[in-house]
Formats: structure tokens, sequence, C-alpha cells
């Protein structure tokens, strides 16, 4: 039985700043952010839009009444959940009129949760073929001001509809994974924003993926000629073209090393516009390349390579499906240019803005027009508002 992905959707928030505008600000060339990350902008969001909101909207973009009918399970990979409690799958639930009789969890380990959970939903269908899961990887990544990490900053969501006979890509049966106990990124329950050794965590991110491509071609005889693209979590984008640079060996086929470089560019586009959605940002790179590639066809192969610090990491492989082209948005990259523009003391104001709560744990915000949004706290409790059918 083939499972994979069958739709696929994204959410970014409206507003963006330009790299070159944060470089100016922090006194820095804008090539260090152009050239050494290859960022170019990053999504802002309001604190009216969270996880839950850009959940929702990306899966929104696609779900059908007959989805919502079969959907029998609804996974998040985050690492910026709304409550220590609380799944935000279980606010999506409702927000997306899901049929009840579903189960709805959280998956946190750092950037690698949303791949947990697509082995979850995998295995899920295997026993289940007639289930349908929806998987929703959603982060916005803060590291503070004039932080080291405050280039790389970005906000979004992927969600994905994964079933039997998908009509994007099927996943292949060859999955491997590696764990270290490491101290590269981390975020205790009283820091609001993360500790990043980031020299260290790039050292890591590039050993686990040489450990784990070793092994995985050590285990299934495949090598990098068996593939016509690599999909990398791009922390920033430079990382993941280091890490497939550090593949090539000096006898990898010429038009197949070109093929490789074309197609990951093309898998950066959307990030270098969005920036890191931490475990979207794997995600983010399938569906730009998906949406972007001219080259890409049926039956090629697809390789992963997903990292979450702390640090687990796995290789996994998937194949295109015959009709992948017609069930993707080939003009998504139109709608950026719909987003607004914002100086860098609106972004400083609109990204860092906290939370605050009365006596009786109430708080509300100016009107959104998103599709989804946080419309208030009452008593405590987060109250979604829906603004859409």
């Amino acid at each position: 039985m083939n499972i994979g992905i069958d739709k696929f959707g994204l959410a970014i928030p409206e507003y963006f700043l330009d790299i070159r505008d944060l470089a100016v600000a922090r006194n820095e060339n804008a090539n260090k952010f152009l050239k050494g990350l290859l960022q170019l902008e990053m999504s802002v969001s309001p604190v009216t839009q969270d996880i839950v909101t850009l959940g929702a909207a990306a899966a929104h973009e696609f779900l059908t009444e007959e989805d919502r009918k079969k959907i029998d399970m609804v996974i998040i990979g985050t690492e910026t959940g709304v409550d220590q409690s609380k799944s935000a799958s279980v606010f999506i639930h409702n927000l997306l009129g899901i049929q009840p009789f579903a189960r709805c969890v959280e998956i946190k380990e750092a950037c690698y949760g949303a791949t947990a959970g697509l082995d979850f939903a995998k295995n899920h269908i295997e026993k289940n073929p007639d289930s349908y899961v929806l998987l929703i990887a959603a982060d916005i990544a803060k590291y503070g001001i004039e932080t080291s990490g405050e280039s790389t900053q970005g906000s979004g969501s992927c969600a994905m509809l994964i079933k039997k006979d998908p009509e994007i890509l099927i996943l292949n049966n060859d999955n491997i994974c590696q764990t270290r106990d490491i101290m590269d990124f981390w975020r205790p329950n009283y820091s609001a924003y993360p500790y990043v050794d980031g020299h260290f965590s790039t050292k890591q991110y590039l050993e686990c993926l040489e450990t784990t491509w070793a092994e995985y071609c050590r285990r299934t005889g495949k090598k990098l000629e068996d593939f016509t693209a690599f999909c990398f979590h791009l922390p920033f984008p430079k990382l993941g073209l280091k890490g497939l640079n550090s593949l090539f060996d000096k006898n990898i086929n010429r038009e197949v090393k070109d093929t490789l470089l074309e197609n990951f560019h093309t898998s950066i586009t959307y990030s270098r516009r969005i920036g890191n959605i931490y475990t979207g940002s794997l995600y983010l790179g399938l569906i730009s390349l998906l949406e972007n590639s001219e080259t890409l066809k049926p039956d090629d192969n697809i390789a992963f390579f997903s990292y979450g610090s702390g640090a687990v990491c796995e290789i996994f492989t998937g194949t295109l499906a015959k009709n992948f082209k017609e069930n993707v948005n080939s003009h998504r990259l139109e709608t950026f240019q719909n987003r607004k523009k914002l100086s860098v003391s609106e972004y400083e104001k609109m990204f860092f803005e906290e939370i605050t709560v009365d006596e009786e744990g109430n708080c509300s915000f100016n009107p959104d027009e998103s599709l989804f949004s946080l419309e208030r706290i009452e008593n405590h409790k987060r109250i979604y508002k829906k603004n859409c059918k």
C-alpha cells in the first residue's frame, strides 16, 4: 500500500521585514545576511497570529467536506506551543470543523517534531487504510532583538493531508534516525527565547547529516545518483547548501551534481522570503521545490534530511506521484507580493509584543481579519475567531 502526501498547504503572516533593512539597523553589512545566510526577508506575525491560526489557515487551503469527515487524526509538530498542556491541534480541529471522533496530539522535539508526526501518521494508516491524517508543521522563530539568530527568524505553517494512494508524494520505507544528547539549541520553561550555540549547532547538523547519510547508504545500497533532489531542514538556506555540498565526493557525476544543486536552489525559494519556521522548514523546502521546479517528473525520488536540535535527525525518501504537478499551487509566489512590508521599528513592536492579562486573566486585541485569529483571552482561555465558512 502506498502512503504519503496527498495535499499540501502553506500559510504565512501578511507582514514581512526586508533583511537589508535589518542589516542597516544592526550596523551590519547586508551581504552577511544576503550571501552568508542566503536570506532575503522574514515573515513577521502579530500577536493575534500563532501556530493555531497559521496551522488552521494552511489546512483550510485544501480541505474539502469529505476530508473533514474522513480525518481521524490531527497532528501538529511545533516547538512554540500556545499551552503547556493542551495541544494546539485540538484548537485547530475545532476551527476546521473536523468530525469529532478523531485523535489530536502535539509532538515536540525541536525542529524534528513534524517528521516524527509524519512517521506516526504513516504507521496509523498502515493499520487503518481508509484513515486520513492531517499533519501540520507550525512555528514562530524568535531569538530576540540584536541576537545572533535574529536575522534567521520567521513565521509560518505547512499542512499536509496524509493518506493511502497519495496524489503528491509516496513515502518509502527506508528511514534512518539518529539521536545525540547535546545542547546546541534549547529553551528552558523560564526563558522567553532560546539559547543557541551557533557554531556547535552547525557542526552537529553537518555531522549528523554525514553519519546518518552514510548509515542510510550502507543499509539501503543507494547513493546520491539515485535522487533527483535533496530537501534539508533549513535554519537558514546557506546551511542546507553546505549540507548538500558536504555529500558530494570527487567521483560524483557532473550532471547529477548540477541537477541536485539546481533543485536545491529551487527548494529554498520560499525559505529565503519567509525565514526559519522550525518544524516546518523542511516541508517549506519541499513545497517550494514542487511548486517552482520546471524539471521534476513523476517517479523522481527525493531525499530528506530532518534535524531537530538536542538532537534527533532522520533521513527518509519519497517518490513523486503521477499527477503531483496538478495538485500543487504553481502560482503561490505571486501571492508574496500582497504582503505588507514593515519598518524595523514596526517589526520590533509587532514581533516582540507580549500578551498581558489582567487580574481575571482577560485580554483583548485589535481586530484581525485573517482567516483565523486570536480574538481575546478570557479567564486565561484562548478564544479564536474564524473569519471564513
